[in-house]
């Protein structure tokens, strides 16, 4: 009984939750669930912390309460926080924050075209390259490098190497 009565008087705080103490603490807890979903700067969520602190400093009459206060307040951001990071996953959430939907090769996707078939390949340099230019192979123009040396416009050259997009070429001697 004597237990009964101290745990009691342990969560006798809440008759002292007054409107202002309450509309602080609700307002605190909405700030930080909007800081949770918007993140920004933190302005939301410091602030809402802010008024979670004013709100437990009203209220509470002893250190000890307060320190209730702030575990009960810990529970409930915890238990907010799994809820939504569970909803992130595996809920209504996940479908509009993951993108589920991938843009496979097999699909005809990708990220660069294949350039390695024109290995071998000879053509003209349409531009002047100094690493860099264009070059013209079987009728269609093409980004180029060479590996440093310059070549003239008009000049006949020939694909090296392909790496990715990168297309190197040489002059024909």
């Amino acid at each position: 009984m004597a237990f009964l009565l101290s745990s009691m008087s342990v969560f006798s705080f809440f008759e002292g939750i007054g409107t202002l103490q309450a509309t602080l603490f609700i307002i605190g807890l909405l700030l930080l669930i909007a800081e949770m979903f918007m993140p920004g700067f933190g302005i939301a969520g410091g602030t809402g912390l802010l008024l979670l602190v004013v709100a437990i400093i009203l209220t509470a009459r002893t250190p000890f309460e307060a320190f209730i206060m702030v575990c009960i307040l810990i529970v409930l951001v915890a238990s907010v926080l799994a809820i939504v990071i569970r909803s992130a996953k595996k809920g209504k959430l996940s479908k509009k924050l993951i993108l589920w939907s991938a843009a496979k090769h097999e699909a005809g996707y990708s990220a660069s075209s294949d350039t390695s078939v024109l290995l071998g390949k000879e053509g003209v340099a349409s531009t002047v390259l100094r690493p860099a230019g264009t070059g013209e192979f079987e009728g269609k123009r093409f980004d180029v490098v060479t590996d440093g040396t310059f070549i003239e416009s008009g000049t006949k050259i020939k694909i090296v190497r392909t790496e990715g997009r990168r297309i190197v070429v040489e002059p024909i001697e």
